[in-house]
């Protein structure tokens, strides 16, 4: 059973910052130092202060940063500049949004829900996480002791009757509205009506949860709460840190969009050319040439696009600039290349694109000590062929989300890049105190 429940936020007085666009963040994970200094200078109070504060040339503290971070949530509750909501809310939270020339709008609501380790509730990964994220994580809960951020969940909602009941409630409610730096525009309702947070509650009990983005968030909550009652501070069940800040969106919400997630190639022979991508890939895999240069490259992702399957890859070379379409006809060799994981896994696209087509026939058929950077657009993969800092293109479907559900529910992580839900959702526009 998935206990969700309001709470009372934190969120900025636009009465004091102006524009709510000058003081919210994207979440620290996709943010470099220029950018994170580019957010320092838009405004004294913006929220990269809290969720990526900055090493400063007087620290003597390599962890100085977090209580520094520490200190801003704390003056600026004292302030007003941040302010406790009157009564328990739910936050409906929706994102306008282009991609590749359409216009989406994701909706959701932000909630707390009860934290449950993995692989003994409703809540479920799919994705690996990393050590040095969850450290980084862990010290900031510490010292503010508040979710900053919302991780992203998604739940079967096929008939959109839970979204529905909260889109309903918000007809008469003005929103807090914020741009991004990428145009994305998001929208905030506060639902504090005790029968519709009732409703809501009643129509997630049953459902699964699966974690799309902020599987380090989530498990550092777990840590965090392990912390408090291994030292004797977390006796009460209904305490905060026995929650986490969560968006929820329900799987069919028209505005759910997975991106893909190409992979440049690069510590591969500089004379690297189709017709040897081809000739290594011959024993499996229908090939056909499409041409060379943008054209071509745009071509061939049109036709993965068209097709929609997880068995079809484009392939640039940058030795001679020239683009491949090619279809996995037999991938047999999978259930030996990944034995030790589910049918689902071994047919999705990263994982033959990994395990079969590079590892096992191209890399063994050329050579070289691959090194891998993930784009999102089309146009970044051209550019990294034209300037020859990577010798090789894959372009390749992104998951789907019955691939999360079906994979996620077995209790298996998916391969490493495998999804990109965008947009990202904003960190400042509700805080979560776990005091």
């Amino acid at each position: 059973m998935v206990d969700v429940s309001p709470f009372r936020g934190w969120r900025y007085d636009v009465s004091q910052v102006g524009d709510l666009s000058d003081v919210i963040t994207p979440p620290y994970d996709v943010i470099d130092t220029q950018f994170q200094d580019r957010l320092y200078k838009v405004h004294p109070c913006n929220f990269i202060r809290l969720e990526l504060n900055r090493s400063e040339p007087s620290d003597t503290d390599a962890n100085a940063k977090y209580g520094r971070a520490a200190d801003f949530l704390k003056h600026w509750k004292l302030d007003g500049v941040l302010q406790m909501e009157p009564e328990d809310a739910l936050y409906v939270y929706s994102q306008e949004f282009t991609w590749e020339g359409s216009t989406y709008i994701r909706g959701g609501f932000m909630a707390r829900i009860r934290l449950e380790e993995f692989g003994t509730g409703n809540v479920f990964p799919h994705e690996q996480t990393l050590s040095g994220p969850k450290l980084d994580r862990l010290m900031l809960i510490r010292a503010t002791n508040a979710n900053l951020s919302p991780i992203f969940g998604l739940y079967p909602d096929e008939t959109a009757s839970v979204q529905r009941i909260l889109d309903d409630a918000c007809l008469k409610l003005t929103p807090s509205q914020a741009t991004d730096h990428l145009g994305v525009i998001h929208r905030l309702w506060v639902v504090t009506d005790h029968q519709v947070i009732g409703q809501v509650k009643a129509g997630l009990r049953d459902q699964p949860v699966f974690i799309a983005d902020g599987h380090h968030r989530y498990e550092t909550a777990l840590n965090y709460r392990k912390e408090l009652k291994a030292a004797g501070k977390l006796n009460d069940d209904q305490a905060a840190a026995n929650f986490v800040l969560m968006h929820f969106v329900g799987m069919q919400d028209p505005g759910l969009q997975i991106l893909p997630t190409h992979r440049l190639v690069s510590g591969l022979p500089a004379t690297l050319t189709s017709g040897q991508v081809a000739e290594a890939l011959k024993s499996c895999c229908e090939v056909d040439v499409i041409g060379q240069g943008d054209k071509a490259a745009t071509e061939t992702w049109e036709l993965i696009e068209a097709d929609g399957g997880q068995d079809v890859f484009g392939f640039g070379t940058a030795a001679d600039d020239t683009w491949l379409f090619v279809r996995i006809l037999d991938n047999s060799l999978m259930s030996t290349l990944a034995a030790d994981h589910s049918e689902a896994w071994q047919l999705l696209g990263v994982s033959m694109l990994h395990r079969l087509l590079l590892e096992e026939l191209i890399l063994k058929s050329v050579g070289g000590d691959p090194k891998f950077q993930y784009v999102h657009r089309l146009d970044e993969t051209t550019a990294a062929l034209h300037a020859k800092t990577h010798q090789l293109a894959c372009l390749v479907a992104p998951a789907t989300i019955e691939d999360v559900r079906e994979i996620a529910a077995g209790r298996e992580t998916m391969p490493p890049k495998s999804t990109y839900f965008y947009p990202k959702l904003l960190s400042g526009l509700v805080v979560h105190s776990l005091s």
